[in-house]
């Protein structure tokens, strides 16, 4: 199945701030590829602040007990939160992550399994479960289920944005808060990526292989940006190596001891399957 080209894409920007760390160069790049990306009518550019803001405005709460920041991402999600509201005091960093499989599928992983990392909050009489964004809702209900059981406890699950039919799954273990809730079929309506993803590996996560960015994956950059695919991918790539390339005396990086792959970026291994159409949580 080809992956099918999104009416709507939302490009949330975590990547114009970092680039000023990374010298003029970098950032007269990063200004080139957002001045493409907005002037397709298809494509909206998200900021942080606003998503920030319209997740705040969605309703008060008491502060929790315990905040369960999902990965990296979602801890910083809930520190970010926490900043504006004080609604998060303690937060708990899960080590969780979705991986493309051998069977053209996803897996959760993790450093640990999710009972263990969640068992030290196992007393919290109120629980809220954090990540940036819930695309199919695997991770964020993957978490909810795991939580240690507890009468009458307050639990409530919070994100940046989200794909709307993808909340019903997690509201039905929890109420949920998505700053942007964006109305549609999931892939083909709507999809949503981070910019840094484009430019930084780790985006993609292969099961014992190597990392990608999306630039290294074709036929998702195709999809997003029809017409203009080569000057997306050019900019994306430039744009890696002014913040990520790695030095060349290094061997190349791998995460958490995968082999580093034996064929070209983004090419598929034998047998795997081609029905993976997209990135999402």
């Amino acid at each position: 199945m080809t992956t099918p080209v999104p009416r709507t894409l939302y490009v949330h920007d975590d990547l114009s701030a970092e680039l000023k760390a990374h010298g003029a160069h970098a950032q007269q790049l990063g200004e080139a590829l957002f001045e493409r990306l907005r002037a397709d009518e298809r494509i909206v550019v998200l900021t942080l602040d606003e998503q920030l803001d319209a997740l705040v405005a969605r309703g008060q709460h008491v502060p929790f007990a315990a905040a369960v920041g999902i990965g990296r991402a979602g801890a910083r999600v809930a520190a970010q939160v926490h900043g504006r509201t004080g609604w998060f005091p303690l937060i708990h960093a899960v080590n969780l992550w979705r991986e493309e499989d051998d069977a053209g599928g996803y897996a959760l992983a993790g450093s640990a399994t999710l009972a263990s990392q969640l068992a030290r909050i196992a007393d919290a009489d109120s629980i809220a479960v954090v990540d940036d964004t819930i695309f199919s809702g695997l991770t964020m209900r993957a978490v909810l289920e795991a939580l240690p059981p507890r009468r009458n406890r307050r639990v409530h699950a919070f994100c940046l944005r989200a794909v709307a039919e993808s909340l019903p799954g997690v509201a039905a273990l929890a109420p949920v808060s998505a700053g942007v809730a964006a109305a549609g079929r999931i892939l083909e309506d709507v999809s949503f990526i981070n910019a840094s993803g484009l430019v930084r590996r780790g985006a993609i996560r292969r099961a014992g292989q190597a990392s990608l960015a999306f630039f290294e994956r074709p036929e998702w950059m195709e999809a997003w940006f029809p017409g203009y695919t080569e000057a997306i991918v050019r900019l994306c790539r430039e744009l890696h190596e002014a913040v990520e390339a790695p030095r060349a005396d290094r061997a190349p990086r791998t995460r958490r001891g995968s082999p580093a792959p034996s064929a070209r970026p983004g090419s598929r291994r034998p047998g795997s399957s081609s029905h993976r159409s997209a990135p999402g949580r």
